[in-house]
C-alpha cells in the first residue's frame, strides 16, 4: 500500500510554500473564524426582503443546550392554535413536560429493544444501534406519539429546569447508565432468567433520575391568562388531555411527514417505515418518499393555507447562525481551504454521511420569482432571538432542494396519485439506516 514518502509531503510542501493565495487566507484564518470569514454579505442581501406568503407567528422559543428542536417545533405548530382561540400575542407550551416523558420512553424501548434482541452478537448491527442510547433528537411522529399519550402543559404550568436547556451531562451520565442495563438484560436474558421485574426496576431508576433533573411531569393545573383585550380568563384543574382537548383539538393523525431522500433503501412514491430508538415500544414511524418537487409543491400548499410546516434539514451545511442565513452561495468555507468542491448528489450524500437530518424548524414563508417559483423560504428558528432576524432565518431555493429532506404535510392537501401511495404496503428498513 503505497504510504506517504518524504518525496511526497516534500512535493505538498513546495506546492503550498509556492501558493500565494494559500498564504494570504492562511494569514485571514489565523485571526478569524471560518465561519465568519467565509459568509458572504453580497449574496446573502439578495435573500433579504418581503415575502410573498408570511405567516405570523407568536414568538421565538429558545431550545437552549438541549437537541430538543423536533419537539420546539412540533409545540409551535400547536401553540398557534391555542394564541389563537385564547387572543393571546404570546404564548408557549411546555418542553419540559413531554422532553421528560421523551426520555422515558425512549428508555422503554431501548431496554426492550435489549431483551428483544439479546441473542444478537454484541458486535453485530442490531446491538451496536442499540448501544448508542439516547440523545435529544427526534421525529415528527415522535412528537405525535407523545401527545397522544400524555397530552400538553402551558409552560407556565412546568417551566424549564437549568437540566433540561443543558441535557448534555445528564444524558452522558444516564447513557452509562443505560449501556449497563443492557448488559445486565442481556445476560439474565442468556442464563434463562426472567428479565421483566428487573427491567421495571431499571425504568423506575431512570424515572427518578428524571424528577431530579427536569421535575416531576404535571398531572393537573390551573391555566390562567388575560387575552390581547385585557379580560381574565381562569381554567381550573385541568389535566394536560383535557387542555389539548379545549386549547388545541386537531387531529394530529391528519398530517404526514413527507421526505425527499433517494436512497438505494427508499423507491420514490412508496410509504417508509423503520422501528427507531426514539420509538415508543409499540409504534413504527412512516414517511412518504416523494420527488423534490412534489415536497416543495406540498409545502406551497400548505403555506398558503395559512398554516406553518414543520421541516427538518441539514443545519450544519451552508449556515451563518449570526446573520439568519443558510445558502451555499453566501457561506463558502471550501473556498477559503483551498476552494474544493462539496457538491454531492443528494441521495448519494445521505448514504454517504456528507449529508445528515440534524435539525427541525418551521417553514413560515416563501417568495416566488417572476415565474411563481419559490426561490427563498422564511423560516421560524428555536436558537432564540439574538440570532437572525430577531429569531427568524431564511434559506435559498438551492439549500433547500438539496439540504430540507422532510416536511409534515396535512393530508387534504395530497394529490389523489399520492393518496393512492398511502395504499400500498411500506418499505421497512433497517432501523440504522434511518435518515427520516
Amino acid at each position: 500500500m503505497p504510504s506517504l514518502t518524504k518525496d511526497i509531503l516534500r512535493q505538498f510542501r513546495s506546492s503550498f510554500d509556492a501558493d500565494r493565495e494559500s498564504h494570504v487566507l492562511q494569514a485571514a484564518l489565523a485571526k478569524t473564524g471560518l465561519a465568519e470569514l467565509s459568509f458572504v454579505p453580497t449574496e446573502a442581501a439578495k435573500l433579504k426582503g418581503a415575502f410573498t406568503i408570511d405567516i405570523k407567528t407568536r414568538g421565538i422559543t429558545a431550545q437552549e443546550k438541549s437537541g430538543r428542536c423536533w419537539l420546539f417545533a412540533a409545540l409551535n405548530i400547536l401553540r398557534e392554535i391555542v394564541a389563537e382561540k385564547c387572543g393571546l400575542e404570546s404564548f408557549e407550551l411546555s418542553e419540559n413536560y413531554l422532553s421528560f416523558y421523551d426520555k422515558l420512553e425512549k428508555a422503554n424501548n431501548l431496554l426492550e429493544m435489549a431483551i428483544e434482541h439479546a441473542e444478537e452478537p454484541v458486535k453485530g448491527q442490531q446491538m451496536q444501534y442499540i448501544l448508542r442510547v439516547w440523545n435529544d433528537g427526534g421525529y415528527w411522529s415522535q412528537a405525535v406519539d407523545l401527545i397522544e399519550k400524555y397530552g400538553v402543559v402551558p409552560k407556565q404550568a412546568q417551566p424549564e429546569s437549568y437540566q433540561s436547556e443543558h441535557t448534555a451531562a445528564f444524558n452522558a451520565t444516564i447513557n452509562r447508565l443505560l449501556r449497563k442495563d443492557i448488559m445486565e438484560l442481556r445476560e439474565l436474558a442468556s442464563a434463562g432468567k426472567n428479565p421483566y421485574e428487573r427491567k421495571r426496576e431499571m425504568t423506575a431508576e431512570i424515572y427518578r433520575a428524571l424528577c431530579i433533573a427536569f421535575g416531576q411531569p404535571v398531572e393537573t393545573f390551573d391555566f390562567a391568562y388575560r387575552d390581547k383585550d385585557g379580560t381574565y380568563h381562569e381554567d381550573r384543574q385541568l389535566t394536560p388531555h383535557a387542555f389539548y382537548d379545549k386549547y388545541v383539538g386537531i387531529s394530529l393523525r391528519d398530517y404526514m411527514p413527507v421526505i425527499n431522500e433517494q436512497t438505494p433503501d427508499k423507491p420514490i412514491g412508496r410509504r417508509i417505515r423503520f422501528h427507531a430508538i426514539e420509538n415508543m415500544v409499540d409504534r413504527d414511524m412512516e414517511a412518504l418518499n416523494l420527488t423534490q418537487e412534489e415536497l416543495e409543491d406540498l409545502c406551497v400548499k400548505q403555506l398558503k393555507a395559512g398554516k406553518p410546516v414543520w421541516f427538518a434539514c441539514d443545519a450544519g451545511a451552508f449556515g451563518a447562525r449570526k446573520d439568519g442565513v443558510w445558502d451555499p452561495a453566501s457561506v463558502r468555507p471550501q473556498d477559503l481551504l483551498g476552494g474544493f468542491s462539496l457538491s454531492v448528489l443528494k441521495g448519494k450524500g445521505l448514504e454517504y454521511g456528507i449529508n445528515a437530518v440534524t435539525h427541525a424548524m418551521l417553514l413560515t414563508g416563501v417568495h416566488f420569482d417572476a415565474e411563481g417559483k419559490p426561490d427563498r423560504w422564511k423560516i421560524e428558528n428555536s436558537w432564540g432571538k439574538d440570532v437572525g432576524d430577531q429569531g427568524y432565518f431564511v434559506c435559498s431555493e438551492a439549500y433547500f432542494r438539496d439540504y430540507v429532506f422532510e416536511a409534515v404535510i396535512d393530508r387534504m392537501h395530497f394529490t389523489s396519485a399520492q393518496r393512492a401511495m398511502l395504499l400500498r404496503e411500506p418499505v421497512v428498513i433497517n432501523a440504522w439506516d434511518e435518515d427520516v
